[in-house]
């Protein structure tokens, strides 16, 4: 059996001891789960090329849930992983634009964004209320 003398385990990050009856909390910083919902419309533009762009999309952005779409405006939902409501928003707001030229998407302007923790996300669904599961997964037309 290998000795460690006291202190050296917590200087090279190991695990250490937890009292007995002291309670364990989670860090505040941790990442959590968001679920959004973006809006986007503009000009029209074709069918099948919105299509190709909001499938090009899912492919780049693998959390990609389900998108709907009409000739004139679309919605995407998906999970971010982010530390807080704020940095899950700003991801958001940043994904249609970061997006256009690579996914081909139109030049469309945002205007809904949601963004609802998980736990408010399954009470909503639980209660009926707010959008059904994404259910089919994908793109498809509104």
């Amino acid at each position: 059996m290998r000795r460690v003398r006291p202190g050296a385990a917590a200087s090279r990050g190991a695990l250490t001891s937890v009292v007995a009856g002291d309670t364990y909390e989670e860090p505040r910083d941790l990442p959590r789960l968001w679920h959004v919902t973006l809006s986007v419309s503009g000009q029209e533009v074709p069918l099948k090329d919105l299509r190709r762009a909001l499938e090009q999309l899912a492919h780049d952005h693998p959390f990609l849930l389900t998108s709907r779409y009409a000739n004139d405006h679309a919605e995407i939902r998906y999970w971010e992983e982010a530390r807080d409501l704020h940095d899950a928003a700003a991801v958001a707001l940043r994904l249609w634009g970061e997006h256009r030229q690579t996914a081909g998407l139109p030049a469309w302007e945002i205007v809904g964004l949601e963004v609802i923790d998980r736990g408010t996300y399954h009470q909503r669904i639980a209660e009926g209320y707010g959008p059904p599961p994404a259910t089919p997964v994908g793109v498809h037309p509104f």
